[in-house]
């Protein structure tokens, strides 16, 4: 019984001396991956257009089906992106996105990236379907030039 107690007692000696690897969260935040994928987010050009074209590539590839695109048509007077037509409606189900970064990949005009923010907390479900004006992000907010698609393994 004495032999069960030192080692135990030895057990924790030994662990006393080490650094904790305990983070003070929410003070202290643990650094993501350069390929870790959070939250989604639209882009906008240095302008202030909207990059999305209304393509529907990216609800086209998402295996979940949590992404949902109409496209219009752009008007002269009210021009919402440098192209032909834009997102009219833009929402995504961020409860059934499975985070893969397929939408991300099939962009063609890079409308679309998945941040590095994890923290999803909210009072309603409702509140996390993302509609197209919680997705856009403000100039100020823009990473300038973030590439956060993977280099290729080789």
């Amino acid at each position: 019984m004495v032999k069960e107690i030192l080692k135990g007692l030895a057990l924790t000696f030994q662990q006393m001396w080490k650094k904790p690897i305990t983070l003070q969260y929410p003070e202290e935040r643990k650094l993501m991956p350069a390929r870790a994928r959070g939250r989604h987010q639209l882009q906008r050009y240095e302008v202030g257009m909207e990059r999305c074209i209304g393509c529907g590539l990216c609800s086209a590839v998402c295996p979940s089906n949590c992404i949902t695109v109409v496209p219009a048509e752009n008007a002269e007077e009210d021009r919402h992106s440098p192209g032909e037509r834009y997102s009219q409606i833009y929402r995504i189900n961020e409860f059934r996105c499975i985070f893969c970064g397929y939408c991300q990949e099939a962009c063609p005009v890079d409308a679309i990236i998945l941040t590095e923010e994890y923290e999803f907390s909210a009072y309603s479900r409702d509140e996390f379907v993302y509609d197209k004006e919680r997705l856009l992000v403000s100039l100020s907010r823009q990473p300038q030039g973030a590439d956060r698609s993977p280099e290729p393994i080789s």
